[in-house]
C-alpha cells in the first residue's frame, strides 16, 4: 500500500494508545466488535485488499454487491491514518451519490470508522477530517474542472464508468493526485463497455481486480443471489451487473458497435443542410450538442459531438451557438421539456438571429430513438469520425425502454436523435411536432 512505516495496521495503532485510552475504546466498542475491527483486513476478502507492489492505480471491476464500497472505505481509512496528514479525493457519479454511498452508506467511511478514530463530516463543505489532520473532499464525476487546482496524495473514484465527465474527469483526477512519494488512485465500478475504460485497464501501471456478486454471497441475503441468477443469469445484463464482465454489446441494444463501425467514414460529402441537436441539461448535468448534416447523396452524417458538462445556462448556450457558427448550421433543434421557453430565450440571448426550432417530447428517449436506429440499419446514417462518448450512449439504449449507461441520462444520444429526426424523419406521422422561432 504505502511506504513501510508510513501506514500502520490498526492493531499497531491500538497498541500505541495509552492504557486508559485503550480501556475507553474497549468500553465503547465491546471486546468482540473491537477485535473484528482491529484485525481489520479480516473483514475483507483477499480480492478486496490492496494488491502488493509498486502500482499507480488499482481498478476493481465487479458486480453489484461484491463489496466495492467496503474495500474503498477501508483503503481510504488505512491511508488517512498515516503518520503524515493526507489529502484525499473522493469522486462519485454525483455529489449526492458521494455522500449517500461513499460517506454515509452502510459500507461507507462513517460506517467503517476504525476504533478510537474521530472523523468529522462537514456536509456543507463537502469535507471529511480525521483526528490526525488528514482530509478528504467529495467531487462529482460530472464536473472535471472542479479538480483543477486540487492536489491529493490518494484518490478513490466510485462507479467511475458511470461518471458523466468520463475520461476527462479521470484525466484531471490523475493530474491532481500528485502529493507524497507514492500517490495512488483506487477505482471501483460495475463495468461498462467503454473504449477509454478498456484502454485504461491495459496500461502497465494499472492493477485490475475482477469479481462477481456471488463472491460476497455470505454477506448478502440468502435469496438475493438466487433471485438475480434466476432473472438475469445467462443474459448480457447479468454478465455485466452480476459477473462484472465488460460486455461490448448489451442484450437488446438499439445500436451495436459493429453497426456504428460499419457506418463510419473519414470525410462526409458536401452537406446540403446542417442541423445541430440540443438536449439541455437538467440540474447542471451534460448539455447534449450534436452536429449533423444531410449530404447531397441523401444520407445523414454525424459531424461533431460538441456536448459540454457542468455548465451554467449561459455557458452551454454559448457552446451551442459556437457549434452552430463553426459548422454554419442551417438550424438548431432544441428540446424544451426541461426549461420550457427559458431554453429558447437563453439561446436567443447569445445570438438573437440563431435559427431555432423548439421540440417537445411526448414519448420517452428510447421510443424516439428507435426509428433513428432503424436508419442506421438501412445504411442511411454515417459517423464522420469517432465520437466515443456519444457512441457509448447510443449503445446503452435498449429496446425494452431502459437506458443502461454510461451516466444516468443519454443526453448526447438524445441530441443526436433530435438532429437526425429533423434531417430524415420530420415528415413522418407520429413524430414530435416542431415549431420555428
Amino acid at each position: 500500500m504505502a511506504d513501510a512505516g508510513d501506514v500502520l495496521p490498526l492493531i499497531e495503532l491500538f497498541r500505541a494508545l495509552p492504557p486508559d485510552r485503550q480501556r475507553q475504546v474497549v468500553r465503547r466498542y465491546g471486546e468482540d466488535d473491537l477485535l473484528a475491527k482491529l484485525l481489520g483486513e479480516g473483514s475483507l476478502r483477499a480480492a478486496q485488499r490492496a494488491p502488493a507492489g509498486d502500482w499507480g492505480m488499482w481498478v476493481i471491476l465487479a458486480g453489484r454487491g461484491f463489496g466495492k464500497t467496503h474495500a474503498g472505505a477501508e483503503w481510504v481509512h488505512a491511508h488517512a491514518a498515516g503518520i503524515r496528514p493526507r489529502r484525499i479525493a473522493l469522486v462519485a457519479p454525483t455529489l449526492d451519490a458521494a455522500r449517500a454511498v461513499m460517506v454515509e452508506g452502510e459500507s461507507g467511511l462513517l460506517a467503517r470508522l476504525p476504533p478510537g478514530e474521530q472523523l468529522t463530516w462537514q456536509a456543507s463543505a463537502k469535507r471529511l477530517r480525521w483526528s490526525n489532520g488528514s482530509e478528504a473532499r467529495i467531487y462529482s464525476g460530472a464536473e472535471p474542472d472542479a479538480l483543477r487546482g486540487g492536489q491529493f496524495d490518494y484518490a478513490w473514484g466510485d462507479e467511475f464508468a458511470h461518471w458523466a465527465g468520463g475520461e476527462d474527469m479521470l484525466m484531471n483526477l490523475r493530474m491532481a493526485t500528485r502529493l507524497g512519494p507514492a500517490p495512488q488512485i483506487m477505482l471501483t465500478t460495475t463495468p461498462l463497455p467503454l473504449a477509454w475504460l478498456k484502454s485504461l485497464i491495459a496500461e502497465p501501471d494499472v492493477v485490475v481486480t475482477r469479481g462477481a456478486t456471488s463472491d460476497n454471497a455470505t454477506n448478502l441475503p440468502k435469496t438475493y443471489v438466487a433471485r438475480l441468477e434466476k432473472r438475469f443469469g445467462g443474459t448480457a445484463t447479468g454478465r455485466q451487473e452480476m459477473a462484472g464482465e465488460i460486455v461490448d454489446d448489451l442484450e437488446g441494444s438499439l445500436w451495436t458497435r459493429a453497426l456504428i463501425d460499419r457506418q463510419r467514414v473519414t470525410a462526409p460529402p458536401h452537406g446540403a443542410r446542417v442541423v445541430v441537436g440540443v438536449d439541455p441539461p437538467a440540474g447542471g448535468g451534460t448539455c447534449g450538442i450534436v452536429v449533423t448534416a444531410l449530404g447531397q447523396d441523401g444520407h445523414a452524417y454525424v459531424l461533431d459531438d460538441a456536448s459540454v458538462s457542468a455548465q451554467r445556462p449561459e455557458q452551454w448556450a454559448r457552446a451551442v451557438v459556437k457549434a452552430a457558427d463553426r459548422w454554419q448550421a442551417d438550424r438548431v433543434i432544441a428540446e424544451v421539456n426541461q426549461g420550457g421557453e427559458m431554453v429558447i430565450a437563453m439561446l436567443k440571448s447569445v445570438d438573437a438571429a440563431l435559427p431555432v426550432t423548439a421540440v417537445r417530447a411526448s414519448r420517452g428517449k428510447v421510443a424516439r430513438a428507435e426509428p433513428v436506429a432503424a436508419l442506421y440499419g438501412e445504411g442511411r446514417v454515417f459517423h464522420a469520425g469517432v465520437f466515443p462518448a456519444l457512441e457509448d450512449q447510443l449503445c446503452g439504449l435498449l429496446v425494452d425502454g431502459r437506458y443502461a449507461g454510461p451516466g444516468t441520462s443519454p443526453d448526447r444520444a438524445d441530441a443526436c436523435v433530435w438532429a437526425l429526426t429533423a434531417l430524415l424523419l420530420a415528415g413522418r406521422t407520429g413524430l414530435p411536432t416542431v415549431r420555428n422561432l
